[in-house]
């Protein structure tokens, strides 16, 4: 009966001495997220890319005044084909903040641009500007989320 009562008083001071040797350890620092040079390296590769494509889907608003279905469908499978690679790869380069937003922003941008292509199909002029409208949106919105490196 004594050892019984023995075990449970040191069990009970080996708890307490745990507790306060755990209490006051200091917490490691972390690090944030930064960036490596490799990541910044692509990150250049490819924003040059994506922000003339950008600037170049500035000729589609006069293609869809004057309803010119086969050139918008040209100009969204030439030019901009490789987009949605370039954003792929842009994206993987990013930190996992950054990451989700950017590829949630292509996801939206590429959702539009095949609307847009549909309604080009269709010679739906109404629907064609708004998906138009909406693309340019989601991709400011891309190039915001990626960071000035």
């Amino acid at each position: 009966m004594f050892t019984a009562r023995y075990r449970s008083i040191l069990a009970g001071i080996l708890a307490i001495l745990t507790v306060f040797v755990v209490s006051c350890s200091s917490p490691t620092a972390t690090k944030p997220p930064t960036y490596t040079t490799a990541q910044i390296e692509q990150i250049h590769k490819y924003v040059p890319k994506i922000t003339d494509l950008r600037d170049r889907m500035g000729a589609l608003p006069s293609l869809l005044k004057n309803r010119d279905w086969v050139n918008v469908q040209t100009f969204i499978h030439g030019p901009l084909g490789s987009l949605r690679q370039d954003m792929a790869y842009l994206s993987q380069n990013l930190l996992p903040k950054e990451q989700s937003a950017a590829r949630q922003a292509a996801k939206d941008i590429f959702v539009h641009l095949e609307a847009l292509d549909k309604a080009a199909q269709e010679s739906n002029y109404e629907v064609a500007v708004e998906n138009f409208g909406e693309a340019m949106k989601d991709f400011n919105a891309f190039l915001q989320a990626i960071p000035q490196v």
